[in-house]
């Protein structure tokens, strides 16, 4: 190498460490470079590399699976949690979050719990301090343990926790990760720390859950629980550092634990929940390794024989009585195991409020769009007293009873075709719509018999989140016509351009234009009507938006944050509808009526001719699609893996009380209904104990779980059923109010939806994609296509849905169909098997 280039310079001085420089000739085209510097440490005997001042070293990263604990077989982990639990270190509610201060809270923690007292005597650890305070304590902490001394050096033991005093790694950890087919995450809520040393001389652990989450690295930003194994250098197999870590880290690795920890008040609560967690899981591995060793005493041929006729003895309702032999064990303890979970009470009361106003607002919405559709023969009246009793019955007879059923925008649409062939041909509006509705239950009785809801295994969540944002689309499209509606009639009008050109002219010539006030000034103008109507519209969907999202803020406390999330629609309705009717009652807002008519009058069947039942029978058939897709669509969604329900699902029991319910709906003229989007997904997050993770910046809400009960469905529409005493308080609700209830599901029901997270990517810078799957293993390519075809299905369901050519809304249901049909043939020759299984998996 040429001097020109570089040059090789000793460090004078005579010192231990030799210094060489790296310099380039400085030259008419070079820009300034960094200068590196080499130094070798005769202490270390290693060479070390700084660049403008910061040392430069090389770390070695290697990541290794390592098994759950088996507590059946391995006699080790259950002694470790029995040994450690009851005498373990734990602090609630940590302020700090150093890790360095932490260990030192610890170590000091450790010698008032082991220092000797009354002649020798070891103290029990205090099971009292809530709040622990960071408290610099000397470098050696001594206890008496086993008769030995323990000098626990402090700075030796950071130095073993760390990869060195620069480089601020944590050298020993244990973590989970969340594992799919195709897809995985680190489990950032807590994490386990080991540690060893010298003057270690026998095993600790002490457990921190601290009072805010707590960053502590790229795959562990939002920690909540640390467990800080501390281990001799020397130690038996099953004794070591890493097995003591693996019997804790797969306690910690259930999430239901952590949220249970989360809400302990007292340490020895904390303990106990760790401990009867321990044994239940000690007990649950012992079964299942029982059961799975095959009993020699058993008849492998006569069991065949026996599960064979057990299936095939009904070969007809064999799938209802599949779903019944799963549903009718856990039929009563839906009812009463809610009260036994954390803040059980609280959440019966606060879902029931969420599900009274979520359910009747719309019902009236749509009992609205029914009056004016039908000329008043399907009532605002009917339509409540149709949502009671249509929650009642099928929350005490359903299978599934997170699911909400009510009538929505396609069966208004529905009801509309239906209204407009009977004045078309001068049919009975009443008797037809009573022959649909029959046909329609015969129908979904025949699928329910004969399991045909077995075919929605080939439904995708791709086909669930395009019909999902279909009806969110449908209650934007609702509202935006009502607002449009509003402004054409009041804003727009002939009065208004009365009062324009008059101002006009009135500011010309005052005098001339006093006479003629009358003639200019007939009618008033009502705009400010439209603006409070828009007004109110957004104010409910905005402040309903905002007490929603309230869990998210760092805001009071996280049970009121939580209080305020779970009551945030019946707070919005009700704020924004004192505003209208009382602090601006003097502007008149658009109302509905409440007639006091009879609701439940029987439908005659007096002149039918078999044209009539042909015509019905076909129109109930295409009914029966809709309802056995948008049924079917909803339970799926609800049954979703993520949202770790565990009472088992039932699709063919649910579609058969839906099919009985219509029916008897249909008799007395009542509003038809079915599992309805998004109400039932929404049931299912606010009844959830959710945990909050964070990767890469990005906010990800994990279901812990859901309490599973029919409760809060039931009591909600007995309300329901009562607020028809109250009709004048009914009418009290201003219709700006229901359209910005519209808007709400609409927007609230898009968190979560992946079809509508990959459209916002068109538009997203591609630094800021989330850290989702499909982003580590989809090109972006495929991801961007496989979008686009989802947006053309959508604008073909939206044509077909909003279209104004009448017999395009009865094809709507076969283009449901189509889209499987498309997602199963034509799909995958377009985009590849594995990228489609990364994009369409259930997560």
């Amino acid at each position: 190498m040429h001097r020109t280039e570089s040059y090789f310079r000793r460090n004078p001085g005579g010192s231990s460490l030799h210094r060489f420089s790296f310099r380039r000739k400085p030259t008419r085209d070079s820009t300034s470079i960094p200068a590196s510097t080499w130094i070798f440490n005769t202490e270390n005997h290693e060479w070390q590399l700084r660049e403008d001042g910061a040392q430069i070293q090389l770390v070695y990263n290697k990541s290794e699976h390592i098994p759950l604990k088996d507590f059946a077989a391995e006699i080790r982990g259950g002694k470790d949690i029995k040994e450690f639990i009851l005498s373990a270190l734990v602090l609630l509610d940590v302020q700090d979050t150093s890790i360095g201060d932490l260990l030192e809270i610890i170590l000091r923690r450790i010698k008032q719990t082991n220092q000797p007292h009354n002649g020798g005597t070891i103290t029990s650890p205090s099971l009292s301090v809530s709040n622990a305070t960071t408290t610099m304590i000397s470098n050696t902490v001594s206890s008496i343990a086993s008769g030995h001394r323990e000098n626990l050096n402090i700075e030796e033991i950071k130095q073993a926790l760390f990869v060195n005093d620069r480089v601020r790694i944590l050298a020993k950890t244990l973590q989970a990760t969340t594992a799919t087919e195709t897809n995985w995450t680190y489990d950032q809520s807590w994490l386990a720390i080991m540690c060893t040393s010298p003057s270690i001389l026998k095993r600790h652990v002490a457990i921190a859950r601290l009072k805010n989450p707590c960053n502590l690295g790229r795959n562990c930003q939002e920690a909540r629980f640390i467990v800080f194994i501390l281990s001799p250098m020397k130690e038996k197999g099953t004794k070591n550092f890493l097995e003591t870590g693996r019997t804790f880290a797969t306690i910690f690795a259930d999430i239901e634990l952590r949220a249970k920890l989360l809400k302990a008040a007292t340490q020895q609560e904390f303990i106990s929940i760790i401990d009867k967690h321990t044994d239940n899981l000690m007990e649950q591995q012992t079964a299942l390794t029982r059961s799975s060793l095959p009993d020699p005493f058993d008849d492998i041929n006569t069991n065949a024989e026996a599960s064979k006729d057990k299936i095939y003895y009904f070969p007809i309702p064999s799938d209802i009585c599949m779903d019944l032999s799963r549903r009718l064990p856990h039929y009563l303890s839906d009812y009463y195991d809610i009260f036994q979970t954390h803040r059980g009470p609280q959440k019966v009361l606060s879902t029931a409020v969420f599900l009274y106003f979520a359910c009747l607002l719309p019902s009236i919405a749509f009992g609205v769009l029914n009056s004016q559709a039908t000329n008043n023969q399907i009532s605002v009246p009917k339509a409540v007293a149709s949502q009671c009793l249509g929650g009642i019955f099928f929350s005490i007879f359903a299978g599934q009873p997170l699911i909400v059923v009510m009538t929505t925008a396609p069966l208004t649409l529905y009801v509309k075709v239906i209204y407009t062939l009977c004045y078309w041909y001068e049919l009975d509006f009443r008797q037809t719509y009573a022959l649909v509705g029959l046909w329609n239950s015969f129908f979904l009785i025949l699928y329910s018999i004969f399991g045909v809801s077995k075919i929605m295994k080939w439904s995708t969540r791709s086909t669930e989140e395009i019909f999902a944002l279909f009806v969110s689309i449908a209650f934007l499209v609702d509202a935006s016509r009502h607002i449009y509606k509003n402004f054409s009639l009041t804003y727009s009008t002939v009065a208004c351009e009365q009062h324009d050109e008059y101002w006009e002219k009135y500011e010309i010539n005052k005098s001339a234009m006093m006479n003629l006030t009358g003639e200019f000034l007939q009618k008033p103008c009502l705009r400010d009507s439209s603006l409070l109507y828009l007004l109110l519209a957004l104010g409910t969907v905005w402040l309903g938006t905002f007490l929603y999202k309230f869990k998210q803020t760092p805001y009071l406390t996280s049970a009121k944050r939580e209080l305020l999330t779970d009551y945030a629609l019946p707070v919005s309705v009700i704020i924004m509808s004192l505003i209208g009717s009382i602090l601006f009652n003097q502007i008149n807002l658009p109302s509905f009526t409440m007639d006091s008519g009879h609701i439940f009058v029987m439908v005659k069947f007096k002149s039918i001719n078999i044209k009539q039942i042909i015509g019905t029978g076909v129109l109930g058939f295409s009914l029966s699609l809709l309802m056995f897709l948008d049924q079917n669509i909803a339970g799926a969604i609800v049954n979703s893996p993520a949202n770790k329900l565990k009472k088992g699902k039932a699709f063919h029991v649910d579609l058969f009380v839906i099919a009985i319910l219509n029916g008897l709906l249909s008799l007395f003229g009542l509003t038809w209904m079915h599992g309805a989007l998004p109400l039932s997904p929404l049931h299912v997050k606010v009844l959830a104990d959710t945990e909050e993770r964070v990767e890469q910046g990005h906010i990800q809400s994990v279901i812990v779980k859901v309490r599973e009960t029919r409760l809060t469905a039931l009591i909600s529409h007995i309300f329901i059923g009562m607020s028809l005493l109250m009709r004048h308080v009914l009418k009290g609700i201003p219709m700006p109010v229901l359209d910005g209830l519209f808007l709400y599901l609409a927007l609230t029901s898009l968190d979560g939806n992946q079809f509508f997270e990959r459209v916002t990517l068109f538009f997203t810078e591609q630094a800021a994609y989330p850290p989702n799957h499909y982003i580590r293993q989809v090109p972006q390519r495929k991801i961007h296509l496989f979008t686009f075809l989802q947006l053309i299905q959508l604008s073909i369901l939206c044509i077909l849905g909003f279209s104004p050519i009448l017999y395009t809304k009865l094809i709507l249901p076969i283009w449901l169909v189509a889209m499987v049909a498309f997602r199963y043939r034509i799909l995958p020759k377009i985009i590849a098997t594995k990228y489609l299984r990364a994009l369409d998996q259930r997560l």
